[in-house]
C-alpha cells in the first residue's frame, strides 16, 4: 500500500510539473510574461529544492523524480518571466517608425 500511495504521489507531482509546462509554453509563444510572478515561481522553486533533498535524504525516489521535473519546468518559466517581463513604458526602447 505504501508503494501504491508513493506512486500515486510522485504521478501527482509529474502532474504538476505539466501545469508549470503549460505555463512555460503560453509565455514562450506569446512572447509575453503579463501577470506572470516571478517572485511566485521563484519562491516554487526554492521549495521544489528543499522537496528534492527531502528526498534524496529519505531516500524517496517517488519524491524526489517528482520534485526534479517540477522543478525544470517551474524554473523553465521563472526564467521565461524574466526574459519576456514586461518593460515600463519609460524604459522600452522607441520604436522605428
Amino acid at each position: 500500500m505504501k508503494e501504491i500511495v508513493g506512486l500515486l504521489f510522485g504521478l501527482g507531482l509529474m502532474a504538476n510539473a505539466g501545469l508549470f509546462a503549460l505555463q512555460a509554453i503560453k509565455i514562450y509563444s506569446m512572447k509575453s510574461a503579463k501577470g506572470v510572478s516571478t517572485f511566485t515561481f521563484a519562491g516554487f522553486c526554492v521549495l521544489q529544492v528543499t522537496g528534492i533533498l527531502h528526498g534524496i535524504f529519505q531516500h524517496d525516489m517517488y519524491l524526489l523524480t517528482g520534485m526534479v521535473a517540477s522543478l525544470m519546468t517551474c524554473g523553465t518559466v521563472t526564467v521565461l518571466s524574466v526574459v519576456y517581463r514586461e518593460l515600463p513604458a519609460a524604459a522600452a526602447p522607441a520604436e522605428q517608425g
